[in-house]
């Protein structure tokens, strides 16, 4: 019994030792985030309160600033708006790595809310959502793991085809 305990305590501590951090994960998905762009008006990008970051919605930029733009079922396929929500998920975490500086200090992913700009008869939003979704499991493994809502909307600004806000809890 003995041998056994020291095989599955050798195991957990093999395990933590060598598990991935979150910057080495969105190295090995060739992701590379950059500096958050400057807020479009009198906001800002992200409040902490207590082990708690409020992220301001972000939409899909690029590195460059510029953005993925229209309506998913007229413009985009849901696959590109998948896309765009996997893009904004790359802005939100540009912004969460400049508010606490290591992603590592990341306890969960705890809410979220996905505005998808689409059609009127447009019913997939959770399957362009599911873009950020699956990127922060990727990233986070079961921390990144949230509750959700994916709603359609008329308009976004600047005709964004995608943008989400989220809380996260950190140390």
């Amino acid at each position: 019994m003995k041998k056994y305990t020291f095989i599955f305590c050798f195991v957990l501590l093999f395990g933590s030792v060598f598990a991935q951090t979150p910057e080495a994960k969105l190295k090995e998905l060739n992701i590379e985030l950059f500096k958050p762009v400057a807020p479009m008006a009198n906001y800002v990008r992200a409040v902490r309160t207590g082990n708690l970051i409020f992220l301001a919605g972000h939409g899909p930029t690029r590195a460059d600033g510029t953005n993925i733009q229209g309506k998913v079922g007229k413009d985009l396929t849901i696959e590109q708006g998948y896309d765009a929500a996997r893009q904004t998920g790359i802005a939100l975490l540009s912004t969460l790595k400049s508010e606490v500086g290591d992603l590592s200090k990341v306890k969960r992913i705890v809410k979220v809310l996905g505005m998808v700009n689409c059609t009127e008869d447009f019913k997939d939003q959770p399957k362009v959502i599911n873009g950020f979704s699956d990127l922060m499991v990727a990233v986070f493994g079961e921390k990144g793991k949230h509750a959700r809502s994916a709603v359609g909307m008329y308009a976004l600004p600047s005709n964004i085809s995608v943008e989400i806000e989220m809380i996260v809890e950190v140390e």
